[in-house]
């Protein structure tokens, strides 16, 4: 017997609910035929088709099902999985799935499970890591309201923390930290985490120096709605969040980065790193990288900060110093950007800016390693180790007492 998807978004068949009705949800059920799932990922606003996908799955317990996708939107590892509403998620493994399909044994106590191409990142997410850093030397703001009227979050860190014991006139440099441009790519708010978290906890003698000379800004969710409503975020209709730093800005995240950004680097010299998650699989899709920036001025230190950051990484995620995909090769040709200018391209055209790069951090699997956040919040804190060694170079703060409430 089969049963047709009644609305889009989620199918109730007997005892057995799918849906994708809550956060970062997205999914289209075709229909459920006997033990078989029929999907599709849910394109929305996208100019053409993109992968992310994120259901749960209620009354299955003691069931197996198979779950088939149209196109071919399983990554490396298989499906992530949650038992516990979303707080906490596993990958399945490639044992028990292929492109584009996955078999799963609901266990008899598994009354709601969760399915994602990628490890999810929400607002929940956030307010949880901030949560358990209370106390700690941050100051969380508001960038700006989104579309749909939600608060879009950014958060000052580092020098403007006040360490204790330690007044510095103005910071060494600036650091601004953005994340999810493309609403998808989740895997890099863990290494934002792990960046902040080795600023704000710093264990060494690297960040202890970054958490007393050097300010932090942090964008977690620039495509803010996109996150919380389950939207691909590349390629979006009219215009790609990561294309929307020429002109003027259609969204309002983008158009407050465009004002506000400038005012607080306050002549810098600053840095600005853009973190992204690449495509499924290929080539560029399993290794971490930089983006090779056209600025004639920028590419180098990229590439010297690629090096330092392989001397520096001591997590279990590999970098190395080759891991730079120049401007003109492969994708990141100038027919890419024919739609707008990248956050990263407009950063390195500022001329306070000393570093202006974007990271691809894969989804799934990086040179074999298993991404998860555990593994990501560790790449993060190598970077914020690499940053320190950076900027000690040609940073140079100034002693003395700093003015009450300066950002």
């Amino acid at each position: 017997m089969l049963w047709s998807a009644v609305v889009l978004c989620g199918l109730v068949c007997g005892e057995i609910e799918i849906d994708a009705k809550y956060p970062g949800g997205n999914i289209v059920v075709d229909s459920i035929d006997k033990e078989v799932v029929r999907l599709k990922t849910d394109l929305r606003d996208t100019a053409g088709w993109w992968f992310y996908w994120n259901f749960r799955i209620r009354g299955a317990q003691g069931k197996m099902l198979r779950f088939e996708f149209d196109r071919e939107p399983i990554g490396l590892l298989g499906p992530a999985v949650s038992n516990d509403a979303g707080v906490t998620w596993r990958w399945l493994g490639p044992q028990s799935s292929d492109t584009r399909s996955f078999t799963y044994q609901f266990a008899p106590q598994e009354s709601e499970v969760r399915f994602a191409y990628t490890i999810p990142y929400l607002q929940a997410d956030w307010e949880r890591f901030l949560a358990s850093h209370r106390g700690r030397s941050m100051q969380p703001a508001v960038l700006c309201k989104s579309r749909h009227g939600r608060d879009v979050e950014c958060l000052y860190f580092g020098w403007t923390g006040r360490p204790a014991g330690v007044a510095v006139e103005k910071p060494a440099a600036r650091v601004v930290v953005t994340c999810r441009h493309h609403a998808c790519e989740s895997s890099a708010n863990y290494v934002l985490e792990g960046l902040i978290a080795a600023v704000l906890q710093p264990e060494t003698e690297e960040t202890r120096w970054l958490a007393a000379n050097v300010a932090f800004l942090a964008v977690p969710f620039v495509d803010k709605d996109g996150v919380e409503e389950g939207d691909q975020g590349k390629n979006r209709r009219p215009r790609d969040h990561n294309r929307d730093y020429v002109g003027e800005s259609v969204y309002p995240e983008t158009k407050a980065v465009r004002q506000q950004v400038p005012q607080w680097l306050a002549g810098g010299p600053g840095v600005a790193i853009d973190l992204h998650s690449p495509c499924i699989r290929g080539d560029y899709d399993t290794w971490i990288y930089q983006v090779g920036s056209p600025v004639e001025r920028i590419a180098p230190e990229q590439q010297r900060f690629a090096e330092i950051l392989a001397t520096a990484a001591r997590g279990t995620l590999p970098y190395r110093k080759t891991s730079f995909l120049p401007f003109g090769k492969a994708w990141n040709k100038a027919g890419n950007y024919q739609a707008g200018m990248a956050f990263d391209r407009w950063a390195a055209e500022r001329q306070e800016m000393r570093l202006a790069t974007s990271f691809e951090i894969p989804y799934a699997q990086a040179s074999r390693v298993e991404v998860n956040s555990t593994s990501a919040r560790a790449f993060g804190c190598d970077i914020a180790t690499a940053l320190a060694a950076y900027l000690r170079t040609f940073a140079t703060p100034t002693v003395g007492s700093r003015p009450e409430g300066t950002p």
